[in-house]
C-alpha cells in the first residue's frame, strides 16, 4: 500500500476506524483526514510495486488510478493536470476517456463519489469491487450532474508513467488529497470554471 495511505489506515486503526468497510462515518472520515495533508510525493506513490501495473484495459473500468500525463494540445489548452485521478470510462486503440476527480473542488468531489458509491457492483470493497459507471449512465441521471467537467481523453503516447491502482477502501483518501498538478492555471481558477458548469 502507497505509504501516505498506510499511514491513514493506522491513524484510523488508533481511532477505531475500519478502512473495510465504506459507511458514510468512515468515508467521511478518510475525506477528512486526507484534506489536512499539505503535500504528497507523487514519484513515491507511484514506487507502489504492488499496486502499480503496466496499463490499463477495459476490466480496469470503475477502478480509480493515477498517472502522469504529458497532454497533447497542451500549447492550446487553457489549463490540464498533469497527475489525472480518474475512473476509466471506455476505451479505444488510441486511449481512454476518464473522469478526472482533481477538476473539481473537495466538496464537490465528494458530492459525486457519494453518488458513485450506488453504483459498485459489490459491497466486499475489495479488489474486486468497481463502479458500474458509462458515460450514458453519468449522463442520464442528474445526481451524476458533477461528472461533467471531468470527463477528458487521454492519448496512450501521452501517457508518462505507469498506472496507479487505487484500493477501493482508500477512494476517499485519494480524493481529497492534495495530488492535483495543474499547469497554466491555479487549482482554484479551475475549480471556479468547473463549478460554472455544473450550476
Amino acid at each position: 500500500m502507497v505509504y501516505i495511505f498506510q499511514q491513514l489506515a493506522k491513524k484510523g486503526k488508533a481511532e477505531g476506524i475500519d478502512d473495510t468497510i465504506r459507511q458514510k462515518d468512515t468515508r467521511t472520515w478518510f475525506r477528512e483526514q486526507a484534506s489536512k495533508v499539505t503535500s504528497v510525493n507523487k514519484n513515491r506513490m507511484m514506487n507502489d510495486k504492488e499496486n502499480v501495473k503496466p496499463s490499463i484495459s477495459n476490466e480496469d473500468v470503475g477502478r480509480m488510478v493515477m498517472f502522469f500525463y504529458d497532454p497533447k494540445h497542451k500549447a492550446t489548452l487553457p489549463y490540464y493536470d498533469t497527475f489525472p485521478l480518474i475512473f476509466p470510462l471506455s476505451f479505444t486503440e488510441t486511449g481512454f476517456i476518464g473522469i478526472n476527480l482533481h477538476y473539481l473542488p473537495p466538496v464537490l468531489r465528494a458530492k459525486l463519489m457519494d453518488a458513485l458509491y450506488n453504483t459498485v457492483n459489490n459491497r466486499k470493497y475489495d479488489d474486486t469491487t468497481k463502479l458500474k459507471i458509462s458515460y450514458d449512465i453519468l449522463n442520464s441521471a442528474s445526481k451524476y450532474k458533477y461528472f461533467k467537467p471531468c470527463v477528458k481523453q487521454y492519448l496512450w503516447n501521452h501517457v508518462q508513467s505507469k498506472f496507479l491502482n487505487i484500493e477501493v477502501r482508500m477512494w476517499d483518501a485519494a480524493l481529497m488529497l492534495p495530488t492535483e498538478r495543474f499547469q497554466k492555471k491555479s487549482k482554484q481558477y479551475v475549480f471556479n470554471e468547473s463549478q460554472g458548469m455544473v450550476k
